[in-house]
């Protein structure tokens, strides 16, 4: 009985702690790819256009470049045999180019003045070989940008909406915005890639899901390969590219192994667990304006 009891409290503790962080998770297989293990070019050339958000304090600028550092999944008490275990984690969220100097990304990820000014937003904070530094990542001085203003933003309660449509510091010239659905809603089992930093890893593209639950108005509901980080991502419709969403929420995203002494991800069915759930794009009423033609 009392081994019971020590085994449902170490139970609930790690519950507890697993609901406190954000809540992403595996489903079926991991999808997640570098980008030097991706190949298909469509992905490749969105990812280009996506970018991490890391503070000031991970980022330092030195001549042309920026050098990023940060903690590893290791130290961060994820197990060594977990995937990415030895790379650095330095990303908060997620967040991708959707005019020259617009970047959308959660709203949850930027909810003030002092998120915008405490963070930069980087383009190419990714491993392109097999052979990089997984422990610190370089980026060219250009693929470095402030935020500048917050545009408009909502992490409402009531509805579970969650955006935000930030302003860069300076327009973006080296690489195109994204394309993004500016009517209707994505059918009901579209196959779907999101592309981001899960767990704040360098690029991660993860495909091999679809669309599976569409009837809220608000966000539909995924089975992404998705982790804490992956917030603000970009999710596209696989086959043409297109924006339908922002990754916002999800399943529990690691759990703990007591063979190990650590956690690994949580793995799921492709049905199973409840969802990733994706706020639609064009909840972002300014955003939609600019893209018809009708802001004022």
């Amino acid at each position: 009985m009392k081994l019971g009891m020590i085994v449902l409290a170490m139970t609930m503790l790690v519950s507890t702690f697993s609901q406190a962080s954000v809540r992403k998770v595996i489903y079926g297989e991991d999808n997640r790819l570098d980008i030097y293990e991706a190949v298909n070019e469509l992905h490749l050339e969105l990812a280009r256009s996506t970018a991490a958000m890391i503070p000031n304090g991970s980022i330092r600028m030195e001549d042309d470049k920026g050098i990023i550092r940060g903690s590893s999944l290791s130290d961060r008490g994820i197990c060594a045999s977990a995937r990415y275990a030895d790379q650095v984690t330095a990303a908060n969220c997620s967040g991708f180019l959707v005019g020259a100097d617009l970047l959308v990304t959660a709203g949850h990820c930027i909810r003030s003045r002092n998120d915008c000014s405490s963070s930069k937003w980087v383009f190419d904070f990714a491993l392109a070989e097999a052979t990089a530094d997984a422990g610190q990542i370089e980026v060219p001085a250009e693929s470095v940008y402030g935020c500048a203003s917050i545009i408009q933003q909502s992490l409402d309660g009531r509805t579970q909406d969650d955006f935000a449509l930030i302003r860069l510091d300076r327009a973006v010239t080296d690489r195109a915005p994204l394309t993004v659905r500016t009517e209707g809603r994505v059918a009901d089992g579209t196959d779907v890639v999101v592309i981001g930093h899960p767990t704040g890893l360098p690029t991660k593209i993860a495909d091999g899901a679809y669309v599976r639950d569409n009837r809220n108005p608000i966000y539909f509901v995924s089975n992404l390969d998705t982790f804490g980080g992956n917030s603000g991502s970009a999710v596209f419709d696989a086959q043409t590219g297109l924006v339908e969403g922002i990754l916002v929420r999800g399943e529990n995203d690691y759990v703990y192994d007591s063979a190990q002494g650590c956690r690994v991800p949580q793995q799921c069915t492709d049905t199973g667990c409840r969802g990733e759930d994706v706020t639609r794009i064009t909840n972002i009423t300014e955003l939609m304006e600019i893209a018809n033609g009708t802001q004022h």
